[in-house]
């Protein structure tokens, strides 16, 4: 009898996002059972797909095709990430697995809009942003950026492969202390060329979560990324089947 496995079991075989499971489950290309309700696969039919190989070859043939901006149009995801923003009291941004911008910055307080309107503080910005892509936790985790406050991620997956972070960031886990927060502000005025007393004053919009406040965080950043993925498949599959369209629609001479 042929063995059931599971959506996990079947994402690592095919290396594809869970996401892209259920859309191959909806369009036929894979089928599945019910058990409860969880989905088990058969094993024999999931070798089969990987012996012919044919979704893993369209999935990377369709990933390398799309650049992050055309598969997350920002007019689309700016208004969910306004929304999660000023929901959560924090700043976020899309960005590439570079760290460069996708989206303009939502609900920026005025500490990092000081920085990030430096030459220096936007290159730093981007810089780590795109440590923050690097990194391979699975769920949302919080780190230091540069400027010394915390930001975490929700990884964007297209076809099984990071195209995209959607980054929360602008806050603190705890009170610093009034001396750290002097030297955090000597040190950023004299690296990116801004005035110290300003960024002092702006300094008290940095909002401390509380470990509620950043367990809801981590949920919604999650949720976000994961709305940003069906978004991404959903306009990659338009934009293959327009091509394709295309392609029917052009008679050679």
């Amino acid at each position: 009898m042929d063995e059931l496995i599971t959506t996990k079991q079947v994402q690592d075989l095919l290396q594809v996002d869970r996401i892209t499971i259920y859309r191959m489950l909806k369009d036929g290309r894979l089928k599945g059972v019910k058990v409860g309700t969880q989905w088990r696969f058969h094993r024999e039919e999931i070798g089969s797909l990987m012996e012919h190989g044919t979704h893993s070859t369209q999935a990377h043939t369709l990933q390398s095709e799309y650049a992050p901006n055309e598969v997350l149009p920002v007019h689309c995801i700016q208004v969910i990430q306004d929304v999660f923003a000023e929901m959560n009291g924090i700043g976020s941004v899309t960005t590439d697995i570079n760290g460069e911008p996708i989206t303009p910055i939502s609900n920026c307080n005025s500490f990092c809009e000081q920085i990030y309107a430096s030459p220096s503080g936007r290159l730093a910005c981007i810089e780590s942003w795109r440590q923050l892509a690097q990194t391979k936790d699975r769920a949302p985790k919080f780190y230091q950026c540069h400027a010394g406050f915390q930001y975490a991620r929700g990884r964007i997956k297209l076809y099984g492969k990071l195209t995209a972070i959607q980054v929360a960031g602008q806050f603190t886990l705890s009170k610093l202390s009034k001396e750290e927060m002097e030297n955090k502000i000597t040190s950023l005025a004299k690296n990116h060329n801004l005035n110290k007393e300003e960024l002092k004053l702006a300094a008290q919009e940095i909002r401390q979560l509380s470990p509620k406040e950043q367990d809801q965080l981590g949920e919604w950043l999650h949720r976000v990324a994961e709305t940003f993925e069906i978004i991404a498949h959903e306009r990659a599959d338009l934009i293959g089947r327009l091509k394709n369209i295309s392609e029917m629609s052009t008679f050679p001479k």
